[in-house]
């Protein structure tokens, strides 16, 4: 088998999942490998190459790593300072350094990291890099990572220098380095064997990256289980499954549940029953509201490199918001919406728009409004002549999902989840108005931050297509607001 260093580091979480990369490959879950991911990490890779000056990148081949090897000793050999991708190999074993520095007396290495602070598998990462350049007659005379500042604001043009931070870390790996050619053979020879490798589940089913192989290494725990409980930590479950707690129908003993969404969940479950509501509480809940009723939801995108002046790196910035409007309990429901132009910062715009829209002391809902809030406060900041009203929107603020966070209201079919996305389909199964999946182009979240960033260069008619579909769908998540709170209206009106 050839290691790499991103299959080292895999190993090192979990060596099993090496074994099922080369024998049961098929059971992956490529969802975990998220595309956006994977593009942020390349855009900031590509003007990382940039911070030390001229480079030279030696281009990708899968095909043929030995030609990367080759074009690398000749980018040092005619004294290139800063090779990018630069490529060695040991014994199978392969790693492509991000920015190699060379000088005269030996190489430093830079790791680069779209992140912004550093995780411990990247000294992991660093130590193969070190050993394999090291094996390659190199000398290393440092080991650096550098990572995004998420303290850097943006002001005129990009400063490389501002905008990332580079951290010594010779120190450190030098500790590791002795362990890692037992671990590089270790792991190769776990990976080779004929059996499955018996590793118990345990916090690298998660951490630092959730696995692809989860759902294969998890098949024999029941549906639902320890770790479907809401605000369960790893640790906690782990711990419970040590003990024999499996099942939710197995936590029903002295101080296992701890919240009372827990216990709602449990009782749900051990009851057979599909609802508990606490009327009471639900009722004191919608007692805190007054009409009109806003409810408010936001759309953002999360540029990793800050695109506009004053903002910072994976900031979310407002792009559109969606507002339905409810004046009394039995008017016609209102429908206001804004999808700032992909022209330049969208901030201003957004703003202006939304104390337009919601007028003072008004009473505004969202769903986790902690979102919204915060991005309602860093309008204020970016604007002070809209700061008062804005920040009197957020001050007059509900949120609509405290009866679900605090388990006065769980459905089963919420699987322990409180959010909006878990909630709806719970309390409003089959219902064609309130089905994502039915939307064009724009299910989730995650889709509407690509979408609007793609507007950005697209020609008029596609880009009609894309903002339409962007309407649509975040005009689905205040839509979802308003049918949840007239379930919970529901609730207190219907003797349980």
């Amino acid at each position: 088998m050839r290691l790499s260093k991103s299959s080292y580091t895999q190993g090192i979480q979990c060596p099993k999942m090496l074994w099922m990369d080369c024998h049961m490959s098929e059971m992956r879950d490529e969802s975990v490998m998220n595309q956006d991911v994977l593009d942020t990490g390349n855009e900031v890779g590509d003007l990382a190459m940039g911070y030390f000056g001229d480079y030279v990148e030696v281009p990708y081949d899968p095909a043929d790593f030995d030609g990367m090897i080759r074009r690398t000793e000749e980018l040092i050999a005619n004294g290139v300072p800063n090779v990018c991708e630069a490529t060695f190999a040991y014994d199978g074993n392969l790693c492509m350094v991000d920015i190699l520095r060379v000088e005269a007396d030996g190489v430093h290495i830079v790791e680069v990291k779209s992140s912004t602070h550093i995780n411990d598998i990247y000294f992991h990462d660093m130590a193969y890099q070190t050993w394999v350049l090291d094996k390659c007659g190199m000398a290393v005379k440092s080991i650096s990572l550098m990572h995004l500042n998420s303290r850097y604001v943006r002001k005129g043009e990009l400063d490389l220098h501002e905008l990332f931070v580079v951290e010594d870390c010779t120190a450190q790996v030098a500790e590791m380095i002795a362990d890692v050619e037992r671990t590089a053979l270790a792991l190769k020879k776990v990976a080779a064997q004929d059996d499955e490798p018996k590793i118990a589940i345990g916090r690298q089913c998660k951490s630092p990256y959730e696995c692809g192989y989860l759902a294969w290494c998890w098949r024999h725990l029941p549906n639902p289980n320890v770790f479907d409980l809401c605000r369960i930590r790893m640790d906690k479950a782990l711990k419970l499954i040590s003990q024999g707690v499996v099942s939710l129908k197995d936590a029903t003993g002295k101080g296992m549940v701890t919240n009372q969404r827990q216990k709602a969940q449990v009782a749900c479950e051990v009851q057979d029953v599909e609802f508990k509501i606490d009327a009471p509480k639900v009722k004191e809940f919608l007692d805190t509201l007054t009409f009109p009723l806003y409810f408010l939801d936001f759309e953002t995108m999360q540029p990793a490199i800050p695109p506009f002046d004053g903002t910072w790196p994976y900031q979310q910035i407002p792009t559109q918001y969606s507002l339905h409007v409810l004046r009394a309990p039995n008017a016609e429901l209102e429908h206001y919406e804004f999808l700032a132009e992909a022209k330049g910062d969208p901030r201003r715009s957004v703003a202006e728009h939304l104390v337009a829209s919601i007028p003072l002391n008004a009473c505004t809902l969202a769903y986790n409004m902690g979102f919204e809030k915060g991005r309602i406060r860093e309008l204020a900041d970016a604007f002070p002549d809209l700061a008062p009203h804005l920040l009197n929107i957020a001050e007059n603020m509900h949120d609509l999902m405290v009866p679900f966070s605090k388990g006065w209201y769980y459905v089963r079919a919420m699987g322990g989840s409180n959010s909006i996305k878990a909630v709806l389909p719970a309390l409003f199964p089959d219902d064609p108005e309130l089905d994502y999946h039915a939307l064009e182009g724009v299910h989730n979240g995650g889709e509407a931050m690509r979408a609007f960033e793609d507007l950005y260069g697209m020609d008029p008619g596609e880009a009609a297509i894309v903002r339409e579909q962007l309407l649509r769908y975040c005009e689905l998540d205040t839509l979802a607001m308003v049918r949840v709170w007239e379930k919970l209206r529901e609730a207190i009106a219907t003797p349980q």
